[in-house]
Parts: C-alpha cells; sequence; structure tokens
C-alpha cells in the first residue's frame, strides 16, 4: 500500500487509501509549551474553582454556573476559537482539544462550557455577519452573557430538518416565531439561544434569539439520571418578535448551520470522552492499590489487571485518534491560501472535510468513555454503586454522550455514508481502490501483508488488512445495494464499526512508532497499548466483517468472500495478557493514566 502525500493527508478518509509516515501525526507527545500551559490552567481552573462547589451546582445554584462561566472567560477558555477582534485568543485545534479534555473532569460543567463554546459562540463566529459577531460574540467569549443551543423537538431529536418550530415572515421583512425545543443545557439561564425554525413552515432557518425578548421562556428543569449540575429544559416560544437582523446565515441554509457545528461539537465531544476516560482510569488504579481482598491488593489479581490494562489500552487509541485528527484540521486550516485571521471559512472548510473522522471520534469517544466507567465500577464493586464514590456519578453522566450530537446510531450510518458520498464526487478514490482489490483477490496469487520486521511489524500489517477488509465489505456493498445501500442500516452500521477500529488503531501505531523513534519515556507502554488494542480490533474487524457479507451474499459467491476475508486477515496472534498486566502495573505505580 503506497505512502500517502502530503497533501492527500489533508483529504478526509485519505488515511483508508494508504500508508501515513507516523513522524507526520500530531500526537500528545508533540504539544508546545504553551499547549501544556493551557492544560494547566484550564486543570487548575477545574479543580480548584468546579471541584469544590459540585453539590452546591447540583442543588441547582444556577447563578455560580453563572459565575463559573464568567471566570473561565476571564481566562481565555471560552475564545480558543474566536480571533482576537471579538474578544477570544484565536488558538489551534490542538489547544481546543485540550480544553475540553480538562473541563471533562466534571461532566456536569463541560454541558454548560460546551453548550456556550461550541453550540452557541461557534454559530454566531461561523456563520454571522460582522455586525453579529461585533453585537454578541465579545459578551459571549468573555462569559458576560450565557448561550445555549436549540435544535431538538419532542418530535425531531435525530431528524432535525423535521421541526415543527415556526416563524412567520412579516411584510417588514422580520419574523414571529413560535414552538419548543427541548433538551436544551443551560436552558435554565442562557441569555442568547442560538434557535432553528422553519421559515413559513418550510425553509429550515437558524435565528438568534434573546431570552429578553417577550414570549420566550424557558421550561421547567428536567429531571435527568445523570448531569444534575446543568441546566436542561425546554424553551417555549409564543409569538417573539424576531428582526431581520436576527438571521443567521441564510434563510433556508439552517441544516448548513445546524450540521457544521455539530462536526466540530462532535470532534469536541470525542475528546470530553478522553478526559473523562482518563480521569476514571487513575481513579480506578488508585482504588485498585488502596482495597484488599484476601490480604493483598486487588490490583495484583489478573482480573483486575486485565481490567485496567484494557482501559488504558483503549483510552490510548482514543487518545491517539484525537490528536492525530486535531492536527489533520489544524493542516487543513494552515495551507489555506491569503488566510485572515477574522475569517472563519477555512475552519468551516476543515470542519466538513473531516466530518466522518469527527463522527468517528463523537462514537469511539463516547464508547470507550462508557467502557472505562462501567468498568471503574466494577473495580470498586459494591463501593462503586453507592454516591460516597465518584465512580456512581461518572456512570450516570456518561450514558447521555451516546445521544448528544447526533446518537451513535446515526453516526454510524453517517460515517461510511459520507465516505461513499466523496466517492461518488470524485473527491476520494474509494471506488477504484476497492475495484483494484477486488482484481487482486480474483488473482491467482493475492498480494499478503509485507513481511517487514521491527517495531509494532505485526500490527502494520494488521492495521494494513483491516483497510482492505474495509474496501472489501465497502465494494461489495456498493456492487450488491446501489443508492439503496442507504436504507441498509445494519450493513453501514457494521461497516462504520470496521471504519472505527482501523482508524484507531492505525494512529495508536503511527504514535506508537513516533514515539519509538523518538527520546519518550516508557517506550514499552506506547507499543503495549497499540498492541493491545490493534490485536483485539483485528479479531472485531473480522467477526464483523464475516457478519456483513454474510447479509450481503450466499452459497459459492459468500464462501469466496470469506476465503477473501481470511487471506487478507492472516494476523500472528500475540500475548496480550502480558501487555495488559505490565499496563496495569504501570497505571497502578503510577496512580493515573498513563500518557498524560
Amino acid at each position: 500500500m503506497a505512502t500517502i502525500a502530503s497533501e492527500q493527508t489533508l483529504k478526509g478518509g485519505a488515511w483508508l487509501l494508504g500508508e501515513t509516515e507516523a513522524s507526520t501525526v500530531m500526537t500528545p507527545e508533540k504539544l508546545t509549551d504553551e499547549h501544556r500551559l493551557i492544560a494547566q490552567t484550564a486543570s487548575e481552573f477545574v479543580e480548584q474553582e468546579v471541584m469544590p462547589i459540585v453539590e452546591r451546582l447540583e442543588q441547582k445554584e444556577w447563578a455560580l454556573n453563572r459565575e463559573l462561566v464568567a471566570r473561565c472567560g476571564a481566562l481565555g477558555l471560552l475564545g480558543t476559537n474566536v480571533p482576537e477582534a471579538y474578544g477570544g485568543v484565536d488558538l489551534d485545534k490542538i489547544a481546543t482539544l485540550i480544553v475540553s479534555e480538562q473541563v471533562s473532569k466534571y461532566a456536569s460543567w463541560a454541558a454548560t462550557f460546551g453548550a456556550q463554546a461550541n453550540l452557541t459562540i461557534l454559530p454566531i463566529y461561523m456563520f454571522g455577519t460582522e455586525a453579529q459577531k461585533q453585537q454578541y460574540l465579545p459578551a459571549l467569549v468573555a462569559g458576560e452573557t450565557v448561550g445555549a443551543y436549540c435544535l431538538s423537538e419532542s418530535g425531531s431529536g435525530s431528524d432535525a430538518l423535521g421541526a415543527k418550530c415556526k416563524a412567520t415572515r412579516q411584510t417588514d421583512g422580520s419574523f414571529v416565531l413560535s414552538g419548543e425545543k427541548m433538551w436544551i443545557t443551560n436552558g435554565g439561564f442562557a441569555d442568547i439561544f442560538i434557535v432553528f425554525a422553519k421559515v413559513d413552515g418550510e425553509h429550515f432557518t437558524a435565528f438568534i434569539v434573546e431570552k429578553a425578548w417577550a414570549g420566550v421562556t424557558s421550561g421547567k428543569e428536567e429531571h435527568k439520571m445523570g448531569l444534575h449540575g446543568s441546566s436542561t429544559t425546554p424553551v417555549i416560544l409564543q409569538d417573539v418578535a424576531v428582526p431581520a437582523t436576527a438571521v443567521l446565515g441564510e434563510i433556508g441554509k439552517g441544516h448548513k448551520v445546524a450540521f457544521n457545528v455539530l462536526n466540530f461539537g462532535r470532534f469536541k465531544l470525542g475528546a470530553m470522552c478522553s478526559g473523562g476516560a482518563k480521569a476514571a482510569i487513575g481513579e480506578a488504579a488508585k482504588y485498585a492499590a488502596a482495597r484488599k481482598q484476601f490480604g493483598v491488593a486487588i490490583a495484583t489479581f489478573g482480573a483486575i489487571k486485565h481490567k485496567l490494562g484494557e482501559m488504558t489500552a483503549r483510552q490510548y487509541a482514543l487518545e491517539s485518534m484525537m490528536y492525530r485528527t486535531a492536527g489533520l484540521i489544524d493542516a487543513r486550516i494552515a495551507a489555506t491560501p491569503d488566510r485572515r485571521a477574522d475569517d472563519a471559512t477555512p475552519m468551516l472548510q476543515a470542519l466538513e472535510e473531516f466530518a466522518v473522522e469527527a463522527s468517528i471520534a463523537k462514537v469511539l469517544g463516547s464508547e470507550v468513555c462508557d467502557f472505562v466507567i462501567d468498568e471503574n465500577v466494577q473495580i470498586h464493586g459494591g463501593n462503586g454503586f453507592v454516591s460516597d464514590y465518584k465512580a456512581e456519578g461518572r456512570y450516570r453522566d456518561a450514558r447521555v454522550n451516546r445521544i448528544f450530537e447526533g446518537t451513535n446510531e446515526i453516526n454510524r450510518l453517517l460515517i461510511p455514508g459520507m465516505l461513499m458520498k466523496k466517492a461518488l464526487k470524485g473527491e476520494l478514490p474509494l471506488i477504484a481502490a476497492a475495484k483494484a482489490l477486488q482484481d487482486e483477490i480474483m488473482s491467482p496469487s493475492p498480494a499478503l501483508p509485507s513481511g517487514d520486521e521491527g517495531v509494532l511489524a505485526e500490527e502494520r500489517r494488521a492495521v494494513a488488512a483491516m483497510k482492505k477488509v474495509v474496501l472489501l465489505v465497502a465494494g461489495t456493498a456498493m456492487q450488491r445495494y446501489g443508492a439503496a445501500l442507504e436504507h441498509e442500516q445494519e450493513v453501514l452500521s457494521a461497516l462504520a464499526d470496521l471504519l472505527i477500529d482501523t482508524y484507531a488503531s492505525e494512529s495508536a501505531v503511527l504514535r506508537a512508532l513516533d514515539a519509538s523513534a523518538g527520546d519518550t519515556a516508557d517506550i514499552e507502554a506506547h507499543v503495549d497499548a497499540a498492541s493491545a488494542y490493534t490485536h483485539e480490533a483485528a479479531g472485531r474487524v473480522e467477526l464483523g466483517a464475516r457478519g456483513a457479507l454474510a447479509a450481503m451474499a450466499e452459497g459459492d459467491t459468500l464462501r469466496t468472500q470469506l476465503a477473501a476475508l481470511r487471506r487478507l486477515m492472516k494476523v500472528t496472534p500475540a500475548n496480550t495478557v502480558v501487555m495488559r498486566r505490565r499496563l496495569a502495573d504501570k497505571t497502578v505505580g503510577r496512580g493515573s493514566y498513563l500518557f498524560g
């Protein structure tokens, strides 16, 4: 498989069709001093100002949330993506990822923060007029005003374009908004709302709506499973007079606002989940070291080591993928010719380009976080089920991540769907690669993975094989269903899982290879984490591919495809038990996640 040229790496999905040079990939080990200072600032803010008042936040003292938003703004944490002209600090997406990781230490605060920084500030910056930016962004970035994002309705969750909220056009160009939005984070105390409604019942459009306008009210607080320290309410619009200048973007183009904001929101949610998983790993390691059964610490038990090692390996893959993706987005933005500091277009284009990777980040992030937090409860045993320990609260808080920013089911349909649309538009040579693989499979002596040796040699072969398996399944699906493939949700979901594991595995392997080539501390841990994840992922990919192929073919055709799958996935098993044991012992010794 050919190495991807540097200009090709700036295209979403290009990683699937070639090899990436490890030295070109962004990793946490490459953070600058400025990045580390940002991480320290965000971490200290959460530890010193948020965590001590958690109980009060969960008693719905929303004035405290407003104070925290203002303090966060004063530190510059709300404006990492906003130019200085509007009060921001205009940092790269690596910095944004870092801040998102740190605020996740308390999930309720992460929700409040995300609604402000991700879902209110970003759409105004990316789609607002100059007058709108000047009017709203400085106060939002400073935390002087609080924002919320109003997309969902009781009858339109995943089907956002099915919204019933109406904006009736008036003769003077203004509008009257009527409807009810549901599950609005910050809904109980926000000043500014990004509201989506259909102009004249037809044209899906975004508006900037102020709480002070007559007819805007917040409903009762929802009684939620988790996130008790964040406000979630309906927002009710009763004949709200809205000026023409409140339209955000273009009339009838609200989907562009909604979906592009969601692209970045999904990426940031993946980062928040990564931060939450790291915190839970440290918590589990400390508890396992302190808790004794049968006269010894439970951290010495093989079953507990398995859990801690697997938690670490999965988080390593997630984190590697997150930093790799952030690096790609930054590189795409930086490659824009004649880029102006106050122009949001390059960022918008980069987010659109890497929408597939953003959805992968959302799905993998939320599911790795769930896995880690569930295992944290299990390691705590009975103590994990009571509120005296943080494990119980983390468990409840994390569950919504698989629903936020588009359910994981929706994102699983989007991942292969968006890739195939890029292929059909000629933006990604996916169809040609799938046809080439079919020719290779049908040849008398199909090409086998390289016999190169060295660090992570078997894992590199596994990743190359996994990419070919993705092409095998994708090519079969396109050939079998054509345009009707969009209706085959089971096949699309299976294909998404193959893509997720392949991208995560390659990201982990590339990070470990880059660490091995430098002076990174504890290279063995990097190699163990990447290897353990990749070998388990290879097994999942082979099993998932078998199921997907069986859904699309039968008889001799299926037998031929399964034979090809066996030839492609000739991965020699590794002793992942010893890898997990080493990772677990080091995690317990450190009392925290190993790599951050």
